[in-house]
């Protein structure tokens, strides 16, 4: 299955069309998702504090830059350019290697917080731990059909 190409020739969608082409339907995921990382972390006590600002970080540019990312495919600020392709596919790669990162070491945060911690903040970081992870695995997905169209372009 290919993924499905925008009108006019460009294999970015355009407009609305953004939410209803895949894998360009994961930008909703991939916000709400990170979104819930980025408040589970915000609001969950870390005992390392250097972990919880790399995950804060990463949380919070990968949101801001799905954002402006969607933003940018629905006012068509790509017209046709294979360079925005480029880009796509390079910002997906790149948040998933970041909260695979940030995966990892917040889950190695949490293994070693099971002693001398409330259960309720235990259960803060083990929910931030599954979404983090799912919010990878929404990345690397669509990393993945990004390089694709990449190549296809």
């Amino acid at each position: 299955m290919a993924p499905a190409a925008a009108p006019g020739g460009s294999p970015l969608p355009r407009g609305f069309s953004v939410f209803t082409t895949f894998p360009d339907l994961l930008f909703i995921f991939e916000f709400v998702f990170g979104g819930l990382v980025w408040i589970l972390i915000a609001s969950s006590l870390v005992p390392i504090a250097l972990v919880q600002g790399w995950v804060m970080f990463v949380s919070v540019f990968c949101f801001l830059a799905t954002t402006i990312l969607i933003i940018l495919y629905v006012i068509g600020a790509h017209d046709g350019k294979t360079s925005w392709v480029t880009l796509d596919a390079a910002y997906h790669c790149t948040a998933a290697l970041f909260y695979l990162s940030a995966s990892v070491l917040e889950a190695l945060a949490t293994i070693f917080m099971r002693n001398g911690y409330t259960y309720k903040q235990y259960r803060e970081n083990v929910s931030a731990v599954v979404f983090s992870y799912v919010v990878t695995l929404l990345y690397v997905v669509h990393a993945v059909f990004s390089l694709i169209r990449w190549k296809s372009s």
